[in-house]
């Protein structure tokens, strides 16, 4: 199996729903290559091992959130049942529920995957940080500038009355 292949098509894959990073069951079922139908029946065999911080169901809106920004997901559409979203730590569980070579490969380009996301988001972060602190201080000097301006300006309209420069006579 191609790991730059399948971990660029996981990084593809992660959403972020109720303030987390998750991936849909049917999803995840495309890249265990087994189908959903078999991956929901192996989480509902070890449902003690996916406590909410691992694994939800989404919402009706949610799903229709999802169908209506993804085209992959159309067919959830009509679907009678909500998919599931495993969270990083719920992946993992997948792993151990799910035993086959294609599942323990798929599981650690996913997990390697997570582990960018979050590296990226830390330097995003620190960046964004920086950017803020760059904005206030400048946002503070600007302000002085454009005080000084003002100061010029009300300075200048006081001695409007006096005439500088050449007048040229009217005739």
């Amino acid at each position: 199996m191609n790991e730059l292949l399948v971990e660029s098509e996981v990084g593809s894959r992660i959403f972020t729903l109720r303030g987390k990073e998750v991936m849909i069951d049917k999803d995840l079922a495309e890249l265990y290559k087994v189908e959903t139908k078999v991956l929901n029946q192996a989480v509902k065999r070890n449902i003690k091992r996916f406590p909410d911080d691992f694994m939800f169901r989404l919402t009706k809106s949610e799903k229709q959130e999802l169908v209506t920004n993804c085209d992959r997901f159309e067919k959830l559409k009509h679907a009678s049942v909500n998919p599931y979203a495993f969270t990083e730590r719920g992946v993992y569980m997948l792993a151990t529920v799910l035993k086959s070579d294609v599942a323990i490969d798929v599981n650690i380009a996913i997990m390697r995957t997570f582990s960018k996301l979050r590296e990226f988001s830390k330097h995003y972060n620190a960046l964004a940080k920086k950017m803020m602190e760059l904005e206030y201080k400048n946002d503070k000097q600007f302000k002085e500038v454009f005080k000084r301006l003002d100061n010029l300006v009300s300075d200048t309209q006081e001695t409007d009355e006096k005439i500088m420069g050449f007048i040229k006579p009217k005739r």
